[in-house]
This record gives structure tokens, sequence and C-alpha cells, in this order.
């Protein structure tokens, strides 16, 4: 069981009277290899949408009744209520959910021209965060691999909440470290997702130019009742190990990783995925990252097991800037299908094809998809792997030149 340092049992709460904010300790969640819970965890086929009818574990309980609270006290720009929700007709999947506040509230996004842009401490950054917005702060016990290289995660409220238990999972921050993820960001983000009971809780990264809004490490982290394609998309490996997937059936192909859970398997993972990201960041390629529970690479079908944890990596076109225009903003949640619409026009008028349209208009062309992947994933090639490696290569160029296809393909791929 996840405990507080040196209590059996503590308070994620903040006091009654706001003067003592400041005053109070910033409470640890403390936990060990034993809290992290790689298996068993699905979706209730009775009342997939429902939040409340899944369990909660000590991660969720501490999350979600601090964020409550900080909700009753007002700490966000908006009370974020019950939002309206709908499957978009299709073979996709879509989750669409119209979140006006977010789209008229949140804070402007800071000014950026480069994905490799250097931390400016004269911009709003999580260090200017009020006191009362820092829920806890993550603990890993020294029982977990990497323990040495351990950072503290603060586990801070969004004040733009795109869902329940929107949280950013901030690494140490008075380093002062930009958005460019780290080994030991990532290695939290999938901690925090293998300690929560609810299948539909994600953390996510985006990187400046992938609709990074603030340029000081983080990840988001939030609760969606809802499955979304990603889970159970099927996938091609694409090196001869079995590590890198291309996931398929899906407007933007996206490269998976996989672990089922903790050990060597999942470090192994974080180092892989470090190093695909810090190539992106050094060509100046922007990119986008989602934690989900999910089912093995390969073919896979609706009642495919979640066994594991699925990091989708996305490389993509820049774009410095919201665009007020469009329906949505294409960032890491739209990647994996989940739209939160600004308007309730766009809302009730959005149609797959017009989400598809604009998730497409963010891919790279398909010769730079390549590319990347033959930089980042240079792997020694024996006589004997020459030829599955070669072929492997010319799969990736069919799969990245095919346009999106039809409703009716990308259902068969998807069932």
């Amino acid at each position: 069981m996840a405990l507080p340092h040196d209590s059996n049992e503590t308070s994620y709460l903040l006091p009654p009277n706001n003067e003592d904010w400041d005053r109070q300790a910033i409470p640890d969640f403390v936990y060990g290899q034993k809290d992290l819970m790689a298996e068993g965890i699905q979706w209730p086929r009775n009342a997939p949408g429902v939040l409340e009818a899944l369990p909660q574990s000590p991660f969720d309980a501490a999350l979600c009744s601090a964020w409550k609270q900080r909700v009753e006290l007002g700490l966000f720009r908006y009370r974020l209520r019950e939002l309206q929700t709908q499957i978009l007709p299709g073979a996709v999947g879509f989750v669409a959910q119209l979140n006006v506040e977010r789209g008229v509230q949140r804070r402007r996004p800071q000014t950026i021209k480069s994905v490799r842009q250097a931390f400016d401490p004269e911009q709003f950054n999580f260090n200017k965060i009020q006191p009362g917005e820092v829920l806890f702060r993550l603990h890993r016990e020294p029982d977990l691999p990497g323990t040495l290289l351990q950072e503290d995660i603060l586990v801070v409220i969004n004040v733009s909440p795109l869902e329940w238990g929107h949280v950013l999972l901030v690494p140490e921050p008075a380093r002062g470290l930009p958005q460019r993820l780290l080994p030991g960001a990532l290695r939290a983000g999938i901690e925090a997702v293998l300690l929560s009971l609810h299948p539909g809780f994600r953390v996510g990264f985006n990187s400046l130019g992938g609709l990074a809004s603030v340029n000081h490490l983080h990840l988001h982290g939030y609760y969606l009742a809802h499955r979304l394609p990603v889970e159970q998309a099927p996938s091609e490996p694409l090196d001869p190990g079995g590590h890198l997937h291309l996931l398929r059936g899906l407007p933007a192909p996206g490269f998976l990783f996989y672990t089922r859970g903790p050990g060597l398997d999942l470090e192994s993972l974080i180092c892989r995925v470090c190093r695909a990201t810090d190539y992106l960041t050094d060509h100046e390629i922007a990119h986008n990252l989602f934690v989900t529970r999910g089912a093995p690479p390969g073919k896979t079908s609706p009642s495919s097991a979640l066994t594991g944890v699925r990091v989708i990596l996305w490389a993509r076109k820049s774009c410095f800037g919201i665009k007020d225009g469009e329906a949505f903003n294409v960032a890491l949640c739209e990647l994996a299908g989940h739209l939160p619409v600004k308007t309730s026009q766009d809302f009730s008028s959005l149609t797959e094809a017009a989400a598809v349209a604009l998730i497409q208009d963010c891919r790279l062309p398909p010769s730079q998809a390549e590319e990347n992947l033959r930089e980042w994933s240079r792997v020694p090639v024996g006589p004997a792997n020459q030829r599955k490696t070669m072929l492997r290569k010319r799969n990736l160029r069919n799969v990245l030149k095919r346009k999106l296809p039809s409703p009716l393909t990308l259902h068969s791929r998807l069932s």
C-alpha cells in the first residue's frame, strides 16, 4: 500500500485557512514495486463511461480527493462540469467532448520559435504557481529499478482542465528544465498510469512546436472514462528485435513502444523512447507522446486485453501558436482519438472526415518520417537479419505513403 513519509495516514487536502497554505509542507505520495499494477485492469462491460463505477487505488484516491477539493476552493480558471460527449460515427471511434471554457479561458501559449528553445525564467513557469495548486510529490521507494535517477515529481493541477483529474507532472521545477522529455519524467508518467486502477487514466507529453503552451518540463495526466482507438489498434514490427512497431489503422500512424510493466523491460523502453525524442528535438522536429494501458503489439481486436502499457510517439509538423479557427488543435490527446472541441457549433457539426483532415494536416511527409525512423532505430544488422530488415523498411515506406484508408478499411483493421 502506498503511504506518505513517516506516517500511516496522510491528507492531501489543504487546511481551511488559505493563509496556512504557504506553511504546509508538500505531502509525499510514496510507492513501491508492489503498487504498480501491470495486469488485471480492464474496462467494465456494463458501464465503461462511468468514472465512479471503478475501484480506486491509493493513487487514484489521493489525486481525486485533492483535485476535488481544489475545485471547491476555486483554484481553477473555471469549474469543470460533466462534459457533453459523443463518439463520432465512423470506423475510428473518436471521442469528442465539448469544452467551451478551456477554449476561452485557458492561458495564452507562450511565444515559441524553436523545438529546442531554452527555458526563460521571466516567462510563466511552474515556480510561479499558487501553493494550493500542488497536490503532492511522487516519491519512489528504493525497491524500484532506476531509483538512483529519481527526481522530485510534483503533481500539480492544470488550472484549465481537459477532463476530470487533469494534472501536470512537473520534475524538479526549481531546475528550470525546458520542455524536452527526460527519462525520469517519462518513468514517472508511465508509473503514474501503473499506479492507477482506472484504465482511462492517461499521460502525455507535447514538445515545443507540438502545442506545448509552457516551456517548462511537464507531462499531462487525466482521466477519460472512454476507450480510445490507440489502446487496441493493430501494429506492424519495424525492427528485428520487435521493440518498435508502427501503429496503423489510425489517421496519423504512430511509433508504438510496449511494456508489460515495471522492471528491466520498462527501463529499456524508457531508453528507447528518450533516444527517439532526443533525436527529434535535436533535429527541430515537433512531437507528441501518449501513454495508456493497452493491448500487446500485433494483430488485435476490440476484445483484446489491456495487458501492458502502450507508449505512442508521433513526429509531426511544427505548429507554433494556437489556430483559433479550428474545431480543435492537434496535440497529444487528439492524436490518440480524444477531441476536446471549443464551440457548440463545431461540436454539433464535427464529422469523422473533418477530424481526420485536421489530424492528417499535422503529419510529416512520409519520406521525412522514414528518415527519422532510420536514424533513431539504428541496430547492428547481420546477414541473417538483413533481408528481414529490408522488408520491414519497405513495409514502413508503403504504410507511410498510403492515404487514409476508407472507413470500411479502417473498420476492418480495428475490428
